[in-house]
């Protein structure tokens, strides 16, 4: 058994819905930002960067993991799943893994702050992301003109990214002149697990996610 400990962000939603297109039981730790729970004694045992997800396997020696890249090329070893075939796929489902994490999440993560959140409106920072951004889903585009998915089948590269581009309006970055792009992001967001992954955990209050069953660290 797994205990996820998330929330409802782009880093949370890659694992759960890798969880959910696996079909591998786990156990749902709802972390509430707004009640920094993320930041007390118990979690920052579990992750000292104070970040979601975490994981811990039950079933090998209560194995605790944390950063969501990290936790997908695990699990995705583990069950033998969404990985690719030989050695060759692997390297390039990475390629593109690490392409969301040093890239896609970094640039839509500030691109996120300066356009939506930050209280000073500074238009070279928000130019500056939201033109980055826009470059990594022109690469993406160029890439889906001729493959279905990032590497041969659908894989953890997929849900990674996914889970990110899909927020584009977040960041201010139109995806409606990128018709690969376009067409990838609608044909994944069909899959029924995808689907069941993106509402983990529910959003809302601390009582609505106790109401909905699932558990939350408490300080």
């Amino acid at each position: 058994m797994i205990d996820f400990y998330t929330a409802p962000t782009p880093n949370g939603h890659k694992v759960s819905i890798l969880l959910e297109e696996m079909d591998v039981p786990y156990n749902l730790k709802a972390i509430d930002f707004r009640e920094q729970q993320q930041k007390t004694p118990e979690f920052l045992e579990l992750n000292p960067n104070g970040r979601i997800p975490v994981i811990v396997d039950r079933d090998n020696d209560n194995f605790v993991l944390f950063e969501s890249g990290a936790i997908m090329i695990y699990l995705a070893e583990k069950h033998g799943q969404f990985y690719g075939k030989d050695d060759k796929q692997k390297y390039q489902i990475l390629q593109w893994v690490m392409y969301q994490m040093g890239g896609i999440g970094p640039m839509m993560g500030q691109a996120n702050v300066f356009f939506k959140y930050f209280p000073e409106k500074i238009q070279a920072a928000i130019d500056r992301y939201q033109n980055e951004v826009k470059r990594l889903f022109t690469v993406l585009d160029g890439h889906l003109k001729d493959n279905q998915y990032l590497v041969d089948d659908y894989s953890i590269a997929d849900m990674a990214n996914w889970a990110w581009v899909r927020t584009h309006e977040w960041s201010g970055v139109a995806i409606d002149d990128l018709p690969n792009l376009q067409r990838w992001v609608d044909e994944i967001a069909a899959r029924p697990a995808v689907v069941k992954g993106i509402n983990i955990p529910l959003r809302g209050t601390a009582e609505q996610i106790v109401k909905s069953g699932q558990s939350i660290i408490q300080k």
